[in-house]
């Protein structure tokens, strides 16, 4: 399995970029989890094995849109919002589009520029490691 301290400290970089963020988690391209990090103090809304589910359908989710860009254009990010939290995930490909990994946040609730924080922390950082995380793949 590829969970290494390389995706918990990526989930935590993540973290810190914002005080908005509540989690991040990144998954392979099975679903699984293999790094995250919660926001120091927090109480999660899941169990493990909740967020372990919701992994999964939120990765066979990003295959779905994947399939759409060619239309469309990249998907930079989806987001849901719900009563006590807003969720969103970052596909991770390669050059061919194919995807590696999906990067899973949830920011509070209460967080109104939740898409600049989105496109100008997470994303720029997701670009900079992009190369560092699919490495992982090869070496593993």
């Amino acid at each position: 399995m590829l969970k290494n301290s390389i995706f918990d400290s990526f989930c935590k970089e993540i973290v810190n970029l914002n005080k908005s963020i509540r989690f991040a988690g990144i998954t392979n391209e099975d679903g699984i989890i293999i790094g995250y990090c919660h926001r120091k103090g927090l109480k999660p809304l899941l169990s493990p094995e909740e967020r372990a589910q919701y992994a999964i359908t939120a990765t066979t989710r990003q295959f779905t849109r994947l399939r759409w860009e060619v239309l469309l254009g990249k998907i930079l990010y989806a987001s849901s919002h719900y009563a006590n939290i807003i969720r969103a995930t970052i596909p991770i490909t390669d050059d061919n589009r194919r995807l590696f990994f999906v990067l899973l946040l949830s920011l509070d609730v209460s967080t109104n520029n939740f898409h600049d924080i989105i496109i100008d922390e997470i994303i720029p950082l997701v670009k900079s490691k992009r190369p560092h995380l699919l490495a992982e793949i090869n070496s593993s």
